[in-house]
């Protein structure tokens, strides 16, 4: 297993025991697991076994997945570096065991044992394994269309994104309840509640505020602070080579627009669910033509929050991922710094777009919120 520092001095032909600047070392951090990944790349296409444009489109697909190990990335010798995860299956019982048990396999060519019931591992998804292993020596049938037919067991892991969001949690959880633990002592801010007193006062004064109104905001002040902070900070952890994907997952963000749409529906008072079933001022036969398509922008709105969200974070991923594996295809003085010039400027702009998303998830929250809560006084 290879360390962090054998990784620098293996791609950047350092001395350890020189001095190194805080701006190299943050430079080296970001982009050394790419360097280290794309010569594993490399010595595959040298050997022939595979297609480097292959080799690159294999890496953007397993960066976007989830996964039931935590993998940071692969080691000059190929082994890939990372620690397992616990894999949690109902299957006629619980079935409790560590991922490292299928050793790295996602081909089903490993059988797992766990109360007399074998379960093997196939592009992500764990299955019953089958009996007898077929002629590629999986354990696993198929049908016409290369699909599996085996069956899959209830699956509660703690999975990639599943850690991650647990860690995030807990790390925003400590960083306000320091935050607020210090406005006990003084109002004045101090420490990390320098940093997040503005951001919070822009959530309440800019978003909160305006949108759904000085005498409804307050109780939704901290659902909004909780998505805005959530996903900013966690588009900004997608930014780092540590595998933190989690805003393109599609289940991620179904469920936090999910969220905003059961509290947008509980919130809604007699003049929302006027507007959208009866629309007041407007003549009746406009009225039932009218009434469906209101009922339907109920859930397209969640749903355009669920998928702007989502096609958002992953375009970037794989933007960023393909302009970096252009380099390993022109192989060139020009063509490879150009595109990793272009990848590095791609990858600031993510650091504008890692807080642009969270803005507007949380601003047409808040809108939503609004309407649901707003009186209208008509005169009839």
């Amino acid at each position: 297993m290879f360390t962090f520092a054998a990784i620098l001095k293996h791609v950047f032909r350092v001395d350890m025991q020189t001095k190194l600047s805080p701006l190299f070392l943050a430079f080296a951090f970001f982009f050394a697991p790419i360097f280290a990944s794309a010569q594993h790349v490399e010595e595959h296409h040298s050997e022939g076994d595979h297609d480097i444009k292959s080799e690159i489109k294999q890496d953007i697909q397993h960066h976007l997945k989830d996964s039931h190990d935590y993998h940071l990335l692969d080691g000059f010798d190929g082994h890939p570096i990372g620690f397992p995860l616990p894999v949690i299956l109902w299957d006629d019982g619980l079935h409790v065991f560590m991922s490292s048990k299928f050793h790295h396999d996602d081909e089903a060519k490993v059988v797992v044992e766990s109360n007399g019931k074998r379960y093997v591992k196939n592009h992500g998804t764990i299955y019953v394994a089958s009996a007898e292993a077929n002629e590629h020596g999986q354990f696993i049938e198929m049908d016409e269309h290369h699909h599996a037919t085996n069956a899959e067991p209830l699956d509660f892991s703690i999975t990639k994104n599943v850690f991650n969001i647990i860690g995030i949690s807990l790390l925003l959880l400590w960083l306000f309840g320091r935050v607020g633990k210090s406005y006990k002592k003084s109002l004045v801010p101090t420490g990390a509640a320098k940093f997040f007193e503005p951001l919070v006062i822009f959530v309440r004064d800019e978003i909160a505020r305006p949108n759904i109104g000085e005498k409804h905001y307050k109780k939704y002040m901290g659902f909004l602070l909780t998505v805005f902070f959530f996903i900013w900070i966690v588009n900004l952890f997608g930014l780092t080579p540590l595998g933190i994907n989690i805003t393109n997952s599609i289940a991620v963000t179904f469920a936090l627009a999910l969220i905003t749409f059961l509290i947008t529906q509980f919130s809604g008072k007699k003049d929302y669910w006027m507007h959208i079933f009866w629309m007041p001022g407007v003549p009746w036969p406009m009225k039932i033509i009218l009434a469906p398509i209101e009922l339907l922008g109920v859930f397209i709105k969640p749903f355009a929050l669920m998928i702007r969200l989502y096609a958002n974070i992953t375009a970037g991923h794989i933007v960023l991922m393909s302009l970096l594996g252009l380099m390993f295809i022109f192989k060139s003085w020009i063509g490879s710094p150009l595109s990793f010039g272009l990848a590095f400027f791609i990858d600031i702009l993510e650091l504008l777009v890692a807080a642009l998303q969270a803005y507007i998830f949380t601003m047409l929250s808040a809108l939503y919120f609004g309407s649901a809560v707003a009186e209208h006084h008509e005169e009839h």
